[in-house]
């Protein structure tokens, strides 16, 4: 990156990017010629036609002139790829005058604003969920139809985002989606990956990673905005001088700086006219060629600053186990703030010539520790950049902050080195001490018994020792005026244990937002089978107040409820075997128990211990092959992150069983064991609504809440956790007898570990663990690989077990046993998923959000007229 001061002059930007044309194919059917290539020119024809009443013609209009004026295509040799983009640059266009409207509206009435900050937004494919919140799903099939295609084939082409990875990621998704049905007015802001985390490959066993490059054919939805870009300064010196009024200032020189370009992608409210925006940055260098360089015969070097300015925005969580990687990773964290801090003011700006108001008119949530460093840049440019003194600075920042906790594991709550901070931030460096000064003399005052003096160490923003590091988190609290947990559980251990001294401190800080989901995107759009039946029965209020739900009930005993439910639940199965079979060399049972267990790996999340039920189950058979055994198909898809090689050794692991188990003929279609690569949002919307088994087995007091347990819920699954996160609730709001808890609770969790806890004793002292735990330290489903899986049961059984598998081991297999005898009675199974939907409504992110609206925020909805 090149040396230099920052300046306001701005560069025009030109978007670049030259997509691949789909190479037409021979059309001999619909179906076919939407996978492969045109459409036949005797189709009936948008292009041809005017049999449209006028509304539904003007899309179809649209549709039209979007494919021949932006595609340069006609009847004769559009493809599939074609019919979607045109397809979503129409609907695009459609939203654009609710779009302007609504930011218009904003500005013009002055009104209080969220801006939610994350390093995630998990959006998945956009084109369902937008057609359904627009109402324009009927239109828009029936135009497909006109030219041959289905509109769910347009859908399953479009490429999922590649903006996030795990839950937090897809919360920030359902948290936008609705903020804007209820009418919030509201900003999501976060990073233009260029390429997403990964796509995931398994080759032998094992996970690959390759690159996400999900924008190969550009992305209809977003609209690059050159007018909007902002300098991101990074390294230098600080300087001090006096000024006029005799007052210390910073002069913050010597900058290696970068541009930060927005890309808008519009958000539009389900049947309102609210249409919010997702603004993303995309980092391009403030010198795009050094001609010097290339004068000189340098090819490399002369764009050696553009390649490495870019870099910034390229991949989402760079591998932070080397030093480039935790390098790039905090300026990712600083390079959105700082954009993101400019845009908000620069929108304050309009209407406003002081910062007396800024906190009355904006409210900041970080999501999670990430975006934290926005504290002390805030601090910054109200004082560096806008002339305004520490201590109505810092009144305004805090009053404008709010954080989220998504995690009590120690290792997640992010701390960076202050030789690092110091290179690339000094100024901030400079800002933090300052808080952090000013901040425990405050604490002294509370804290002041002589054995206090741990707390007060323990609540500084300044972790001191060998390795002097920034604790974020930290940071993130002394900074906001509000700190939540995200399920009840969560919260208390917040307050009682992780933060329990800031807690004592600051108890009005602290509050509980129990996370949700949109039923729009988990139940409407994923599954119509159910959504349709629901419909029939209780009217569709349920899709935009998910409390509605709660009329299903009364059919929780009705026969011809029950076969119409099922029905639905095996449509949905099919799709899914059609799925699988299509890609793995298996064949499912239709009639197993679906088991699923999909989300990020990790071990706290012990995916591990379904493997050793999986194992136990396949000793089973083997003993008695000829035996009743229910049948099961087990699931599990989930990326590890490419540097945490115990979570891709179980990645390993359960491909290994799935290779015996899948193909011994005594087990047949008793059991079968599945990694299905490349979990995303798309490949979530099917296997959700065709499961039976909801897996959530994380140790108890490590989940902070979960949210594919809702969406697994809201699909009719029944649960099988631990007491932890939101299952704790999910627990209250469908009752004991409907639900499958096993496990310690999570202050027998940390009993059983002040106590001493010996993973050897289980293992001697279970028969039936030893010898599944035995097959995986002498190799049974690796003797190609000896010794591969040895580290796995040397943490289980030597090393501690961290997370008390072992421990947990005897009274998760008895309710999986459970699960089975119940799988056996239809009629009382069905009841208990009735009753799962039915009391689901707690769970949606549209009560969530109105929480934050209402107790955090203080925004309120804003109607936009037509």
């Amino acid at each position: 990156m090149a040396a230099k001061k920052a300046t306001t002059t701005k560069p025009s930007t030109k978007a670049a990017s030259k997509a691949k044309a789909d190479v037409p194919a021979k059309a001999s059917a619909p179906k076919e010629s939407a996978a492969n290539g045109a459409a036949k020119s005797s189709h009936k024809s948008i292009f041809f036609t005017d049999s449209h009443n006028p509304e539904s013609y003007s899309l179809a209009n649209q549709f039209a002139e979007n494919m021949e004026f932006r595609l340069a295509k006609d009847k004769t040799n559009f493809t599939l790829r074609d019919a979607y983009t045109a397809l979503a640059l129409s609907v695009r266009d459609r939203m654009m005058r609710k779009w302007l409207r609504t930011q218009q509206h904003y500005t013009e009435n002055d009104v209080k604003k969220v801006h939610y900050l994350s390093l995630e937004f998990l959006m998945g494919r956009l084109l369902g969920n937008t057609l359904i919140n627009l109402q324009y799903d009927k239109e828009c099939a029936d135009i497909m139809t006109d030219i041959g295609f289905n509109l769910d084939q347009l859908r399953e082409s479009e490429k999922d985002m590649g903006l996030g990875n795990g839950g937090l990621g897809r919360l920030a998704a359902c948290f936008v989606d609705s903020m804007a049905t209820l009418g919030l007015p509201a900003f999501g802001y976060g990073i233009r990956y260029e390429y997403g985390i990964f796509d995931q490959d398994i080759e032998k066993g094992y996970q690959v990673e390759h690159p996400d490059n999900w924008l190969k054919y550009g992305c209809p939805w977003e609209m690059m905005r050159p007018d909007l870009t902002y300098r991101i300064r990074f390294g230098g010196t600080v300087m001090t001088d006096i000024d006029a009024s005799g007052r210390l200032r910073f002069q913050w020189t010597d900058t290696d700086d970068v541009w930060a370009v927005a890309y808008d992608i519009p958000i539009p409210g389900f049947k309102n006219n609210t249409v919010n925006n997702l603004r993303l940055w995309q980092a391009k260098s403030t010198e795009d060629f050094n001609f010097d360089y290339f004068n000189k015969g340098d090819y490399a070097a002369a764009v050696a600053d553009k390649t490495t300015s870019e870099t910034i925005s390229k991949v989402l969580y760079p591998n932070d186990n080397i030093d480039p990687g935790k390098i790039l990773r905090l300026k990712q964290q600083y390079f959105f703030v700082s954009a993101t801090l400019q845009d908000i003011i620069h929108q304050y700006k309009v209407n406003h010539k002081t910062f007396k108001k800024f906190a009355e008119k904006n409210a900041i949530q970080l999501n999670d520790t990430h975006p934290s460093i926005a504290i002390p840049e805030l601090m910054r440019l109200l004082m560096d950049e806008e002339g305004l003194e520490w201590d109505a600075a810092w009144d305004v920042t805090t009053k404008t902050f709010a954080y989220t906790n998504h995690t009590v594991m120690a290792e997640a709550l992010e701390k960076w080195d202050v030789p690092l901070f110091e290179q690339m931030l000094p100024r901030h460096l400079n800002i933090i001490y300052e808080i952090n000064h000013r901040y425990l003399e405050k604490v002294r005052k509370f804290y002041t018994q002589p054995q206090d003096i741990r707390k007060i160490e323990g609540m500084s923003i300044v972790e001191e020792g060998a390795r002097k590091r920034i604790r974020m988190a930290n940071l993130a609290i002394v900074g906001s005026h509000s700190v939540n947990g995200v399920a009840a559980l969560h919260t208390h251990i917040l307050k009682t244990d992780i933060f329990a001294d800031f807690y004592r401190f600051e108890p009005e800080k602290f509050n509980n937002k129990t996370n949700g989901i949109t039923q729009r995107r988990w139940l409407k759009e994923a599954n119509p089978y159910l959504s349709d039946l629901i419909t029939s029965k209780i009217g569709d209020g349920w899709i935009k107040d998910l409390s509605k739900i709660k009329g299903i009930e009364k059919y929780k005993s009705d026969a011809k409820f029950h076969d119409a439910w099922n029905a639905a639940k095996q449509h949905c199965k099919l799709n899914l075997i059609q799925y699988i079979e299509s890609r793995y060399p298996v064949k499912i049972n239709p009639d197993s128990i679906f088991d699923a267990q999909v989300k990020r790996m990790h071990e706290y999340k012990r995916q591990l211990l379904n493997v050793l039920h999986v194992i136990t189950l396949y000793n089973r058979i083997k003993d008695n092959p000829q035996s009743d055994f229910v049948p099961r198909t087990v699931m599990f898809a989930g990326k590890a992150a490419p540097g945490y090689y115990f979570a891709k050794s179980v990645i390993k692991l359960i491909n290994a069983v799935g290779d015996i188990v899948n193909n011994d003929p005594d087990v047949g279609d008793k059991l079968k064991v599945l990694f299905l690569k490349n979990y995303s949002v798309s490949l979530a919307e099917k296997i959700i609504p065709a499961s039976d088994l909801s897996e959530q087995t994380s140790t108890a007091g490590f989940e902070a809440s979960g949210t594919g347990n809702m969406k697994f819920q809201l699909n009719g699954a029944l649960t099988i956790g631990t007491m932890d996160g939101a299952n704790v609730e999910i627990r209250e709001e469908v009752g004991d007898d409907n639900i499958f808890i096993f496990g310690l609770e999570a202050d027998e969790v940390v009993d059983i570990k002040k106590k001493g806890y010996d993973p050897f004793q289980y293992y001697q002292g279970n028969q039936e663990l030893k010898r599944v735990l035995d097959m995986i330290q002498y190799n049974f489903f690796n003797r190609n690989e000896p010794g591969i899986f040895k580290p796995i049961f040397d943490a289980l059984v030597h090393q501690g077990d961290k997370y008390c598998l072992l421990a947990d081991y005897e009274s998760y297999i008895q309710a999986q046993d459970r699960v089975a005898a119940e799988f056996r009675n239809k009629k009382s199974w069905t009841e208990k998923a009735i009753i799962n939907v039915a009391n689901v409504g707690k769970f949606s992110s549209d009560r969530t959000i109105q929480q934050y609206a209402d107790e955090i925020w203080n925004v309120k909805s804003v109607e936009i007229s037509e």
